[in-house]
């Protein structure tokens, strides 16, 4: 059986450490400055139920919110955006075999915090809402080009 297409424009999204590179892989759209996350879910990433497992779906929105803010221009470019808090509702089920796709924007950036919010949708219909805390942190080092 072959697996379903990636959607046109994402390419692999190398960057992540070696957690989401174990646990991919993850998929990225850049279009300007807005990023799409993506992520085809396999049954590797399920519960029992065949449905993305909430880890999953936590690791992929703490994934999305900083690299989403990276990726717009301003104070936070090229910085390392630890997590302090992230909330997520969940919406709807991503069954096995869907894209999961995820969009995000920047809320607020202070001196030190970082606050953004996101939406994530299982093969077009919503089904993760999510919104982050973020610390300002230090400079990626030149091999973090991700």
């Amino acid at each position: 059986m072959t697996a379903p297409a990636i959607p046109h424009g994402f390419e692999a999204f190398e960057a992540g450490g070696p957690f989401m590179q174990a646990n991919g892989p993850l998929y990225v759209r850049r279009g300007g400055a807005q990023l799409r996350f993506g992520l085809r879910v396999e049954q590797r990433h399920c519960n029992p139920m065949g449905i993305l497992h909430g880890g999953m779906m936590a690791s992929f929105c703490d994934m999305l919110l900083p690299m989403a803010v990276l990726g717009q221009p301003g104070p936070v470019k090229g910085r390392f955006l630890p997590t302090i808090s992230l909330q997520i509702d969940y919406l709807a089920p991503s069954p096995l075999g869907c894209w999961l796709e995820g969009t995000a924007e920047l809320l607020r950036a202070t001196r030190s915090l970082v606050f953004a919010q996101g939406l994530v949708s299982a093969d077009g219909t919503p089904c993760a809402r999510v919104s982050g805390v973020f610390k300002i942190g230090p400079e990626f080092s030149d091999s973090f080009k991700g």
